[in-house]
């Protein structure tokens, strides 16, 4: 079912209630799950050198897009982080659209930060570790289907290179229990999404779907990467709900 008939519902604790169960998932396996991926990954191997001047930018997708916005709105050096769609064409990305899962989008996060601060590589360490679970295809908890894929856009032929490497990293290590899922693909193309899902979690803390998918992730973020959090989230302003 696309999240969009279900923003009402997932509102309550009664709806939410549905739609673990539509995913055949109960709170005891979402806790489970969650303190399963809330742990520290290895650092990648390679990575970028800190210290270039200017700023960059990465797209991530990782399941619905405001959870990994949330947490990258937290993290010190990030200047930016935008929930959008990538992947498919800019003639079908909006919302409604795009949660049929038949588009080629993924929710995604435009992130800019300032290399001086924090390298490509560690925004990576902290999607690995806390925004989502890299084992899911097509899936993040209760929200199925390709836009919910886990993908790195890569912008430049460094950036898959890191990827890649880190993705070969993490399974030679087993790091996780499964296969990491995660496609390493090419940004065609970033469009930022309706000006009601940015800063979705900031404006909505009470909704039961962020507490029970996202806060956490914003905990965990606190918790195992204390340096790199910053309490005060970067906001996205100026663009239209509708």
């Amino acid at each position: 079912m696309p999240r969009h008939s279900r923003l009402t519902a997932i509102a309550s604790a009664a709806g939410l209630a549905v739609v673990l169960a539509a995913g055949a998932l109960t709170f005891g396996a979402v806790r489970s799950q969650a303190e399963a991926l809330n742990k520290i990954v290895p650092a990648p191997s390679l990575d970028e050198k800190l210290g270039a001047a200017g700023t960059e930018t990465l797209i991530l997708a990782g399941g619905c897009f405001w959870g990994v916005q949330g947490v990258f709105q937290h993290v010190h050096g990030v200047t930016e982080a935008m929930s959008g769609y990538d992947g498919g064409s800019a003639a079908n990305a909006q919302y409604e659209t795009v949660s049929t899962g038949t588009t080629g989008h993924a929710e995604s996060v435009r992130i800019t930060y300032d290399p001086k601060i924090i390298t490509y590589g560690k925004l990576l360490q902290i999607y690995f570790s806390v925004a989502t679970d890299p084992t899911q295809v097509n899936q993040q908890y209760p929200d199925t289907g390709s836009q919910y894929r886990s993908e790195i856009f890569a912008t430049t032929p460094e950036q898959a290179a890191i990827a890649h490497a880190y993705i070969a990293q993490l399974n030679q290590s087993k790091t996780y229990a499964a296969p990491v899922a995660t496609i390493v693909g090419q940004n065609t193309g970033f469009y930022p999404a309706e000006g009601y899902h940015q800063n979705y979690l900031t404006l909505h803390p009470d909704s039961d779907y962020i507490a029970t998918f996202d806060l956490p992730k914003v905990g965990a973020l606190q918790k195992l990467f204390p340096t790199d959090f910053s309490a005060q989230p970067i906001l996205v302003t100026g663009i239209k709900s509708s």
